[in-house]
């Protein structure tokens, strides 16, 4: 299907044919598009509100994407920040959220650790460039057809200054269920925050189960007590390391560097039957960067 929607234009940049709606979110709208000059499809995030804060906001995830140059990050192609829309051209990734692959059922430990490793790797990249996800969630996660995990939205990114945001606003930002308790008590934003999400991530890739997933109070006053319930029968290593990834004290957790070394040993076994092997799409949807 063709996009026909007259709120945004058909040719971008004069080099961008806009197609089909593949994505959409409360700031913008994610289409499939085909590149004149390159003769390859790519993926548009064309602005649905353009009110200030929104551009801004838009304009601070293109400028941040183009800091980083990862295989576990979706890759920047070209922008139209002046435009009305703004507009930004990004990898298209071929695959299905996170969030989709986990409705199927929990993963396998091993393939989780894969995926996993992609992830932080991602992570510690970014954080290596001063930059901060801020929402790290399976619906901000891409998996590949080949089992590749790729990091999508760094639309409420931050850019720090040594160890520390320069954007310290008083505002909480992300996703509830996935948000750090240092977030929720307003205390300074570092990458340790990818680090607490990424451990919820897993552990609810693991069972099945979202920790924190009552109503965005309730979830919050929990986690700024105490720590998620880890089932202690899950394989070796993953108690350990899932309960440092989500220690209280941001100071206690590990690098993201430190959770990817930890996660290649832990995906050096073969899968065991019961879990959603990720590795191997019968059929994939095809989609783009979260919105």
């Amino acid at each position: 299907m063709t996009h026909t929607n007259a709120e945004h234009p058909r040719v971008l940049g004069g080099r961008y044919d806009v197609m089909d709606l593949i994505g959409r979110g409360g700031m913008a709208r994610v289409y499939r598009a085909r590149d004149r000059v390159l003769g390859r499809d790519v993926a548009v995030k064309v602005v649905s509100d353009v009110s200030g804060d929104v551009r801004d906001q838009f304009v601070n995830e293109a400028r941040l994407l183009a800091r980083l140059s990862h295989e576990s990050i979706v890759t920047p192609y070209d922008a139209g920040l002046d435009d009305t829309p703004p507009w930004l051209v990004l990898e298209l990734v071929e695959g299905q959220p996170l969030s989709q692959v986990l409705a199927r059922g929990p993963l396998d430990p091993v393939v989780l650790a894969r995926l996993a490793t992609h992830i932080a790797s991602g992570l510690a990249h970014a954080h290596a460039a001063g930059v901060v996800h801020q929402d790290v969630k399976p619906g901000n996660v891409m998996v590949t057809s080949t089992g590749q995990a790729r990091l999508t939205d760094f639309g409420v990114a931050r850019l720090m200054i040594g160890d520390t945001s320069i954007e310290e606003d008083g505002r909480v930002v992300g996703t509830a269920a996935y948000i750090a308790p240092e977030q929720l008590r307003g205390d300074s934003v570092t990458g340790a925050v990818d680090v607490y999400a990424l451990g919820l991530l897993m552990l609810e890739a693991l069972t099945g189960e979202r920790t924190f997933s009552g109503a965005s109070a309730e979830a919050a006053m929990a986690r700024l007590h105490h720590g998620p319930l880890i089932p202690t029968s899950l394989p070796r290593g993953w108690p350990s390391l899932l309960a440092s990834t989500t220690a209280l004290d941001p100071d206690n957790r590990p690098s993201a560097r430190d959770v990817a070394s930890r996660l290649s040993s832990l995906g050096l076994g073969r899968t065991t039957p019961g879990g959603v092997d990720t590795l191997t799409f019968p059929a994939l949807d095809t989609t783009s960067t979260a919105t």
